[in-house]
This record gives structure tokens, C-alpha cells and sequence, in this order.
């Protein structure tokens, strides 16, 4: 099913060009890069169930060199098996268990950070082929403008410059929508590696929508990948904490054993030994277990305040892009267009070609910035969205 859904979508995006949601939602159930931990959980399941079985019995045979015909000739056969102190089974599986949440929030946090990637790409293919498109039109403005004033022009060397300067314009705008279509090509193939199949067209409407909220972002930094793994890693020190305490207590060896005599009667012997913690050695474990449980909730607290301070400066981030977007759109862009309507009228009588071309640089500068402040507002809210846990 996974793989007729994939060549589905490998088919759709080289003919009709695919949509972010659908990069994302294949490469998190395909992307080679999730597969180590993966694989790292599988394997912890096995401690899991390691941890709550017993040590292997041994099995010894003995016999002596005396003469048969001695009572004390014999040939024993013990066998020798480790019951836990009671708990110590269960507080091993709490380790594995606790161990196995930590595994979990970090593939959770891989997964987070692959879709972060793919956003931030995403996003800035859709920057590029903006700029591309915008770039494109005023190349064919300016190739007409240029056609259209020379029908105009006199022979004086004023007009010859401004219809210079035009054109040297017109280069300069080529060579950027060259090295455009070249960071497009590149950006493309970076987005196939994060998705892990070929992406050729993608399909994708940036915007900006509102206006930045600190306080909502805020309370979406409960569910953090970071914090939940510091969360769960200082839940495993606990359970390490638990489990050095009761290994203070000893273990209890049960023994049996057949004893074979050739000359005599055979008989058994049971026996009872102890694991005896006399040297500190526990005492000493169980501090160390302590003291890594204290650092870790000490980093629980570091980590918190760096994710406050990281959710500020992308909130401050976005706010800029979007104040730059409405005085572009709603202040500079209507003053500018008002210009270019004076201008590309003189333009259409054979004035003066350099105020024409001054005007149509300081429109597509703006056009630019409006882009790339669609785009930054985007990235910064897609980086927040990390922040927070986001999956899509």
C-alpha cells in the first residue's frame, strides 16, 4: 500500500507538481534518516524483556581423586540458580520502559526537525520562482519599453544614453533570472533528498495571514521535543534512582546438588548462598544515580529558558517581516506605482528613458522585499512550529 501510494506521488509531482503536506506525509514514512532510531527501539524492546527475566542457572560437576572405596569419593552434580531481591526484575524494567520513552521523543524530535527542513526548503523554492516570475516580467516590460522608445528617440546622445542604460538594465535583470532558475534547479534536488524521492514541481501559496501573537505562541511550547526528552531522561534517572536502592539488597542463591558415590549410597545436598554488598559499592551507585538525576533536571530548567528565548527572537522575526510587508504593500508600493504610471506615460511619448528606468528598479526592489518578507515570516513561524512539535 505504502509503496502504490508512493509512485502515486513520484507520478503526480513530475506531471502535475506536488503539495507540501504530501512531501511530508511520505517522507516521514520512508526518509532512511529515521530508520537508526527506529531500529535503536526495536532493540531497546528486547532490553525490555531481557530485563525481567532471570539470570542463567549454572550447572557444575565435581569429583574428587580419593579412592572408591572411600566414603568421601563422590562425583557431585550442582546445579545453582540467582533469585532477585523482590522489585529488582520490575525496577530493571522500569529503566528499559523509561529508556524506551526517551527513544521515542527523540524519533519524535527527528521527525519534527525533517519536517522543519522540508518546510524551510519548501518555502524557499517558493521564494525563488517568485522572484523568478517577477523578474521575468519586467524583463519582457523592459525589452518593450526599450523597443518602444527607440521608435522615439532622436539621434541626440541623451536619448542614446538613456536607451544604454536601459538595456544595460535589461542584462543585469537576464543574469539574475539565470542565477535564479540555477538556485531553483539546486533548491529542488535538496528538497527530493529531505523527502526522499524526486521532486521536480511543487505546488505551494504563501501568504501572510495574521498578525504574530507572543502569548498563543507561548503556550504552544508545552509539547517541545526538547523538553520532553529532558522530561523523559530525568524520568529514566528516577528509575535508576529505585533501582540502585534495592540493589543493596542482596540476591539469594539457591543451590542443589546430587552426589554420586560408587561404592556407597548416593545422596543430595541443598544449599542457600547470599550476594553479600559489604564494600559500598551500592551506597556509591546509588549517590551516582542521585547526582545525574539533579543534573539532568537542572538541564530540564536550562533548556526551558532556552526555548523562551528562541520563541522571542523568531516571534521577533516574524513581526519584522510582517511590519516590512504592509508598509511595502500598503505605503511605498501605491506611491511607487503611481510613479511608474507617470513615468511609463512619458515613456510612451519619447521622454526621458533614465527616470523611467530608476522607477522600474526601485518597484522590483520593493516587489523583492515584499517577497522575501512573505517568505521570512513564513521560515520564522515554521521555525516556532519546531519549537512547539509540530508534525505537519
Amino acid at each position: 500500500m505504502k509503496t502504490a501510494l508512493f509512485f502515486t506521488l513520484l507520478l503526480s509531482s513530475n506531471l502535475f507538481g506536488i503539495t507540501l503536506d504530501e512531501i511530508i506525509t511520505t517522507s516521514l514514512s520512508k526518509s532512511p534518516s529515521l530508520e537508526s532510531i527506529n531500529a535503536r527501539i526495536a532493540a531497546n524492546k528486547e532490553d525490555i524483556e531481557l530485563s525481567n527475566q532471570f539470570s542463567n542457572p549454572k550447572l557444575s560437576l565435581i569429583t574428587n581423586t580419593l579412592d572408591t572405596d572411600q566414603a568421601m569419593s563422590k562425583t557431585t552434580l550442582t546445579l545453582q540458580q540467582t533469585i532477585p531481591f523482590y522489585s529488582k526484575r520490575s525496577s530493571k524494567q522500569k529503566v528499559a520502559v523509561a529508556e524506551e520513552a526517551v527513544l521515542n521523543e527523540k524519533l519524535t524530535k527527528a521527525k519534527v526537525a525533517l519536517v522543519a527542513a522540508i518546510k524551510m526548503e519548501a518555502y524557499t523554492i517558493w521564494e525563488l520562482k517568485e522572484l523568478y516570475k517577477t523578474i521575468d516580467e519586467y524583463v519582457m516590460l523592459s525589452e518593450q519599453n526599450i523597443e518602444l522608445y527607440e521608435s522615439y528617440a532622436t539621434t541626440s546622445e541623451n536619448n542614446h544614453m538613456g536607451i544604454m542604460k536601459a538595456k544595460l538594465s535589461l542584462s543585469d535583470l537576464q543574469i539574475t533570472r539565470s542565477t535564479l532558475d540555477a538556485k531553483i534547479y539546486s533548491s529542488l534536488a535538496r528538497l527530493s533528498y529531505l523527502a526522499a524521492f524526486e521532486v521536480n514541481e511543487l505546488e505551494l501559496k504563501l501568504e501572510i495571514s495574521q498578525k504574530p501573537e507572543l502569548q498563543k505562541y507561548q503556550t504552544m511550547l508545552e509539547s517541545n521535543p526538547d523538553l520532553a526528552i529532558k522530561r523523559g531522561e530525568l524520568a529514566k534517572r528516577n528509575a535508576q534512582i529505585q533501582l540502585a536502592d534495592v540493589n543493596n539488597y542482596p540476591d539469594i542463591n539457591l543451590i542443589g546438588g546430587y552426589n554420586y558415590r560408587e561404592n556407597f549410597d548416593d545422596f543430595w545436598s541443598v544449599g542457600v548462598g547470599l550476594s553479600l554488598p559489604i564494600y559500598g559499592r551500592e551506597d556509591s551507585q546509588l549517590q551516582k544515580a542521585r547526582s545525574l538525576a539533579l543534573s539532568e533536571k537542572s538541564q530540564e530548567s536550562d533548556t526551558q529558558l532556552s526555548i523562551n528565548s528562541t520563541l522571542k527572537v523568531y516571534f521577533s522575526q516574524m513581526k519584522s517581516s510582517y511590519e516590512i510587508y504592509h508598509i511595502i504593500q500598503d505605503d511605498a508600493l501605491p506611491q511607487i506605482e503611481h510613479m511608474f504610471e507617470l513615468s511609463n506615460s512619458s515613456i510612451s511619448t519619447g521622454s526621458d528613458l533614465f527616470k523611467y528606468v530608476d522607477v522600474l528598479i526601485q518597484k522590483l526592489k520593493l516587489e523583492q522585499k515584499s517577497i522575501n518578507a512573505i517568505t521570512n515570516y513564513n521560515k520564522a513561524y515554521a521555525n516556532i512550529s519546531q519549537l512547539s512539535g509540530a508534525l505537519k
